[in-house]
């Protein structure tokens, strides 16, 4: 079943509780009582549905920042998703709900936090979708930058990571008026210092490949759907690698 199947069905919500579980509650048609798991651990499928349901949500919560939805956002939700004409709909109203909710973005951040503690590049992933539809109508607006620094926070990240997060997803990107929002460094996207030996690069190298695999992202939580974002990413990383090597010639 692909994991709008599973949002429409409304189960997982009951067991995700919270904020989230309310929004699933709200499209699905019926109360979702908030009653997470007294272990604290989700299913597979619970893990799935809460993933998409904050990516639409926090997306919904970022249109507010520069205060319009173009269509290019809307196609990149499409794109992002691979969402079949019959299931538009759902994504429309997970996002209207959450677009016209009085509460502030806050609490889903937290719960999404709570929920993939730890889970650091799973966690990536997520505001990766945000940069992604920030992007898509080829301008970057200041407000949905802080929006974005403010989510990265609340997860759990330093300013520094999300300096990191911005040259990964920004860096070299150049949208209207064909000016680079960020700089494209190399050392950055490993997260390394320029100083850094060869042998940290490398080791730095090899986790991030092991750590932001798509295997490995989807087995913590990431759906199917998202893969093509999670191979953008790991394209990244591998070219980062690459011109490190031909600068410092090592192989």
């Amino acid at each position: 079943m692909s994991v709008w199947g599973k949002v429409i069905g409304g189960v997982a919500g009951f067991a995700v509780g919270g904020p989230i579980g309310a929004i699933i509650g709200a499209v699905a048609g019926h109360h979702v009582v908030d009653k997470n798991k007294k272990s604290g651990k989700l299913d597979q499928d619970d893990k799935q549905v809460a993933f998409t349901t904050a990516v639409i949500v926090l997306s919904a919560k970022m249109a507010k920042a520069d205060g319009r939805v173009t269509r290019d956002e809307v196609d990149a939700f499409k794109q992002l998703f691979h969402i079949e004409p019959e299931d538009v709909p759902t994504v429309a109203a997970i996002f209207d709900e959450a677009k016209e909710s009085a509460e502030g973005f806050e609490p889903y951040a937290e719960q999404i936090a709570e929920m993939f503690r730890g889970d650091w590049h799973l966690l990536e992933e997520i505001i990766g979708a945000q940069f992604h539809i920030a992007k898509a109508d080829g301008v970057i607006h200041p407000g949905e930058i802080d929006y974005l620094r403010k989510v990265a926070l609340l997860f759990g990240f330093s300013e520094r990571d999300f300096d990191r997060l911005q040259t990964i997803y920004l860096g070299g990107w150049k949208g209207e008026g064909g000016r680079s929002v960020r700089a494209d460094d190399a050392y950055d996207i490993l997260g390394v210092s320029k100083d850094a030996s060869e042998s940290a690069i490398k080791k730095a190298y090899r986790d991030l490949v092991r750590e932001n695999h798509p295997d490995t992202l989807m087995a913590k939580g990431m759906p199917e759907e998202f893969i093509e974002l999670a191979n953008e990413k790991l394209a990244k990383i591998n070219d980062a690698y690459d011109r490190i090597k031909k600068a410092r010639g090592f192989s």
